[in-house]
């Protein structure tokens, strides 16, 4: 297929990126957004997320005049909708008496309805929206039939999921093999078409659902292998065993690879995907449905250790370090960080959060700190609960020089104890019980 104009409906962590490549590329890109603080950040040539690469393709996407932003959708050969899917916030799922979460795929809805206007024979309309299995199939090939054309016929429909890691998502995004499934294999063949103009990675062609199925298998898998990570923190902390040091000796095992625990699991993808598919058959989802579990429990192991380290939290006061779901990245979304300070405050604890990717976030129930030391300020513990760059390379002497706490939680292994103990710290890390505690 030719395409000369493509429209990118959602604008975010995938959509934004995706939208400016097309561009770079000599493609008219149109991006829509129904938030229209983030169409006038655009057109005026700003940003409103981090990702490193990110800010000069989108000005040189709008200088070339090949991007603009808009709240509605305009005719084009091709339609990306790469909107968010959450969780529905007050309705679940429920199997012999388990309740389980459902996703939320309003904005799909919205993003395929607000195609229909503008369909025409011909065009191609791409998913990337992690979707629960048959999505494309189920929900958007009815929708779409509105329109009066048929999916396949008509007009070429596909799903593509994304692949990409914050922090390298403009490199990745070119790079990385892509899975291209269609409701029919000549949509498959168009959606290789469209993504071929920019992508240097395989492009895999197969059906829908398979490519449904294959970004929820990628992150279940993750998920599931960090659940039994954070569950052998757990038991290395009932025997009296440094996790880190039993991981690493494990490791050396030529077909061992075991992942690193910590605070739980966050982001818009491994903690969320899992549930697309217990939602989608809980009957034959028992290990992926307990997994979840683990690692949704992991922020209150962290809360355990914080009580341990100061005997009470009532009145005591935290400064916990890092927000985001992962190190170096801004992306707050369904961080484990979040729910340990929210369950330290309901314990009675007053937490000061220092966030140095994203410090003005507004997040609701959390006192967001302007700077490291007005976190550290009358701290009593310091909490580290992500392992950011900035964070790693604290060197203990100045921190003691700004606050006096003298009590350290480490849920990432990001800092070396001894280092903190030589100046005056009691050290904690999760997972390690091993560790005596030397006093300040």
């Amino acid at each position: 297929m030719n395409f000369q104009k493509i429209c990118v409906i959602g604008l975010g962590y995938i959509g934004l990126p995706t939208a400016s490549t097309f561009a770079a590329h000599g493609i008219d890109v149109l991006g829509v957004d129904i938030n229209p603080h983030i169409i006038e950040t655009l057109n005026r040539g700003e940003i409103h997320i981090h990702e490193p690469g990110l800010k000069d393709a989108v000005t040189n996407a709008i200088a070339s005049g090949n991007f603009k932003a808009a709240a509605q959708p305009e005719e084009a050969d091709a339609f990306i909708i790469a909107v968010p899917t959450p969780f529905q916030q007050n309705n679940f799922g429920e199997y012999n008496g388990v309740k389980y979460k459902l996703a939320d795929m309003r904005a799909v809805v919205s993003a395929a309805e607000s195609i229909l206007p503008f369909l025409r024979k011909g065009n191609l309309v791409m998913l990337e929206s992690t979707s629960p299995p048959r999505t494309t199939v189920d929900l958007v090939t009815p929708i779409l039939a509105r329109s009066g054309l048929v999916a396949g016929c008509d007009f070429h429909l596909a799903y593509s999921p994304e692949r990409v890691l914050p922090g390298q998502i403009m490199r990745e995004l070119i790079e990385n093999a892509r899975v291209i499934g269609g409701v029919t294999p000549e949509s498959a063949e168009a959606g290789h078409d469209l993504y071929a103009i920019f992508a240097k990675g395989q492009i895999v062609q197969t059906d829908a659902t398979t490519a449904e199925m294959v970004k929820l298998m990628e992150n279940t898998h993750r998920d599931v292998n960090i659940a039994i990570a954070n569950e052998f923190s757990r038991l290395a902390d009932k025997f009296g065993v440094d996790i880190w040091e039993a991981i690493s000796l494990a490791n050396l095992h030529p077909r061992i690879k075991i992942l690193s625990p910590g605070p739980g699991v966050g982001g818009h993808c491994i903690s969320v995907d899992p549930w697309f598919f217990v939602e989608a058959a809980p009957e034959l989802t028992p290990l992926i449905y307990h997994s979840r579990q683990v690692n949704d429990a992991q922020p209150h192991f962290v809360v355990d250790i914080v009580k341990r380290a100061l005997g009470s939290l009532s009145g005591k006061k935290i400064a916990a370090l890092g927000l985001a779901y992962k190190p170096d990245v801004d992306d707050l979304r369904e961080s484990p960080a979040n729910e340990v300070i929210h369950i330290l405050q309901n314990e009675g604890a007053q937490v000061k959060a220092w966030e140095p990717f994203k410090p003005d976030a507004n997040m609701q129930g959390i006192n967001m700190a302007p700077s490291l030391e007005s976190a550290l300020q009358d701290a009593d513990l310091i909490l580290l609960l992500v392992r950011h760059t900035e964070f790693a390379n604290y060197d203990p002497q100045e921190i003691a020089r700004k606050t006096n706490a003298r009590i350290v939680v480490d849920t990432v292994s990001g800092w070396e104890g001894e280092a903190w103990k030589n100046h005056g710290f009691q050290f904690h890390r999760l997972g390690d019980n091993k560790s005596k505690i030397v006093n300040s």
